[in-house]
């Protein structure tokens, strides 16, 4: 085989590796202050081309106790989370097609459906990723919130 064909073929393997998805998880993390929980949401891609993510959300509580859900997953752009800050101690974490409360005092996470959640309550932040297509969390003084799509 000629050094032009090895070339090709190794240009085209390193084009492709740059293309792909990496399994390896991305774990990311928000301390939510007033509540005294930190929040860590890890993405990690199940298709080496596509967009596709599964999430799974970590909590911790300053007093101690935690917990772990899976989040429904990113099946296309769809992975954004906000963070808000509700009445009694409750944290929701809400994406385009679920909802999450999360008790303070207990680390316990509950699906909820959206129309049952209080609609008085304070954007924290979001998790997303940003224009290089990392995920990252973003505190509201940096990015304000953002409206879900429609679809």
């Amino acid at each position: 085989m000629s050094t032009r064909s090895w070339s090709a073929i190794v240009g085209s393997a390193v084009l492709l590796c740059i293309g792909c998805n990496s399994n390896t998880p991305e774990p990311v993390s928000a301390e939510i202050s007033s509540a005294e929980l930190r929040l860590t949401i890890a993405r990690m891609a199940t298709d080496p081309f596509l967009q596709r993510f599964t999430l799974t959300m970590h909590v911790n509580s300053m007093s101690g106790c935690s917990s772990s859900t899976e989040l429904f997953p990113d099946t296309g752009y769809a992975g954004r989370r906000n963070i808000y800050q509700a009445a009694k101690g409750k944290v929701y974490v809400v994406g385009q097609y679920d909802a999450r409360v999360i008790d303070s005092q207990n680390c316990r996470t509950s699906l909820s459906e959206f129309r049952s959640l209080d609609r008085d309550v304070i954007f924290v932040g979001s998790f997303d990723q940003d224009e290089a297509k990392h995920w990252r969390y973003f505190p509201a003084a940096q990015r304000p919130e953002l409206p879900f799509e429609k679809r």
